[in-house]
């Protein structure tokens, strides 16, 4: 009987632990909800931001009921898959819920052109070379280009969520709904679709056949319930339809970028912080590997094709000699890193620190990276990590485009780095 007793005492207290064990982890999960809430307003709050709330980020000071994945139990096969972490976001956010199918999407893509650009320096692929055509920005268009341009349109045609898609190598936003193949100048909008998608199927491709890191950049930004479009004639609907993705930086929901390299990664931000996942090949999942990406705010790390520098304004020019010499701001000496792609440099930038950019100069004014799907994406992504993105005198994230393919100065990474450069310019007194 006593040791009944026993028993029975022993499995309450055990009971009595296990409640407060439970109420613990809840408490710590509300904790750190609320703790990722609020680093998502602080980090997407900086000075002469324009007034805007929505589900995913807010720039002004307002409660914000935006709520980040925090998981309390992994799997040590598999972790935390990028399915899983559409998932809980989507069961966190319902109005969110879209985003699960969409993203699903990229994944897929991105899956495959992996496979294409591993594959492309087989004799037996056929995908090196140039494709014979110029595109819109008087580019000469590799294989790979064309290739995964289409790849990338199927994977977001059928996902059924897109409503406008404007890409690097299209003269104009295309019909996704007709099944059209190839290029198309109409622009067909059908009511059930939500989103507006910005993309560059392969940033760097020059450098392909080399066998170089290269990279997918999407922007996803919402679409207008009330473009509605009849027919295929040209009308003023039609051209507010086009002016879909002509939207600042500030207006995206959610940004991303694959990266083709040793590994396979995929970084995201849905404006609550950012994450970085990394292809499992054994079980073909994106699993999260860096959750939370913060940028260092310091560095001595430059990224610059420095063979411009002579045709740079003063004071760019002058701020990159600093820090050649050490006599910048930080008194360090930086060192440079450049691969000549964007998603790369961006990349490693993130993870190590530094500045990466590419300025406008005498012979490209406005400089050679595309603000709608190249500069705004990135810089989404930048700035959720704790950096800034700035032209030298504004921020690349309030910069209304005038056209689909409008170039921008770009000057991102470390805050305290890209302050100086900001600082610079005002000393100097540019508009």
């Amino acid at each position: 009987e006593n040791d009944k007793t026993t028993i029975l005492h022993t499995s309450l207290i055990s009971s009595s632990s296990s409640v407060d064990l439970l109420k613990t982890r809840n408490m710590k999960f509300s904790a750190i909800a609320f703790l990722f809430t609020a680093t998502s307003v602080a980090a997407f709050s900086p000075a002469g931001t324009a007034s805007r709330t929505s589900a995913l980020f807010s720039t002004t000071e307002v409660e914000t009921k935006t709520n980040a994945p925090v998981f309390d139990e992994v799997c040590e096969t598999t972790g935390v898959t990028l399915t899983r972490f559409m998932a809980e976001v989507a069961m966190l956010n319902p109005e969110l819920s879209e985003l699960t199918t969409l993203f699903g999407a990229i994944d897929t893509a991105c899956k495959a052109i992996t496979n294409l650009v591993k594959r492309s320096q087989l004799p037996s692929s056929e995908t090196l070379g140039l494709e014979g055509e110029v595109n819109i920005q008087g580019e000469d268009q590799k294989k790979l280009d064309v290739i995964t341009n289409d790849l990338l349109k199927r994977a977001l045609r059928f996902s059924g969520k897109i409503g406008v898609l404007a890409s690097e190598e299209e003269d104009e936003p295309v019909d996704l709904a007709s099944g059209s193949e190839g290029k198309s100048s109409e622009l067909i909008v059908e009511e059930t679709d939500k989103y507006v998608v910005v993309f560059d199927p392969l940033d760097g491709s020059s450098n392909v056949d080399a066998g170089i890191p290269t990279g997918t950049i999407i922007g996803i930004y919402d679409h207008d319930e009330n473009c509605l479009v009849d027919g295929e004639e040209s009308t003023d609907a039609t051209e507010n339809c086009l002016s879909n993705t002509l939207q600042p930086g500030v207006n995206l929901v959610a940004a991303a970028y694959c990266l083709y390299s040793s590994s396979t990664f995929f970084v995201l931000t849905l404006g609550n912080g950012v994450y970085g996942f990394t292809l499992d090949d054994q079980i073909g999942e994106f699993v999260l590997s860096h959750p939370n990406i913060k940028i260092p705010e310091d560095s001595s790390i430059i990224s610059f094709n420095e063979a411009n520098v002579e045709r740079w304004d003063a004071p760019m020019k002058e701020t990159l000699y600093k820090w050649r010499e050490g006599t910048g701001a930080s008194g360090k000496r930086y060192s440079s890193r450049y691969i000549g792609s964007m998603v790369g440099d961006v990349h490693r930038t993130l993870l190590y620190g530094g500045v990466f950019g590419y300025p406008g100069d005498t012979k490209n004014l406005k400089g050679k990276l595309r603000l709608l799907y190249e500069g705004a994406p990135m810089s989404f992504i930048m700035e959720q990590a704790g950096g800034l993105s700035t032209t030298g005198t504004k921020r690349v994230m309030e910069i209304v485009p005038e056209v689909v393919h409008q170039r921008v100065p770009i000057i991102m990474g470390s805050k305290n780095d890209i302050q100086e450069v900001i600082d610079a310019y005002a000393e100097a007194g540019a508009n």
